[in-house]
């Protein structure tokens, strides 16, 4: 089931929420500069 993770961008520093499935994760993009080197933060 798929909840909602904040996410942050190593590129550009810009975090955001998305959508995070433990079971089944997912490459995310960042919504600012499209990057791919995005890691969820965890709290």
């Amino acid at each position: 089931m798929a909840e909602e993770a904040e996410f942050k961008c190593l590129r550009c520093g810009h975090e955001f929420i998305a959508p995070y499935d433990k079971e089944n994760p997912q490459e995310h993009t960042c919504p600012k500069c499209r990057s791919n080197s995005v890691r969820r933060i965890k709290t």
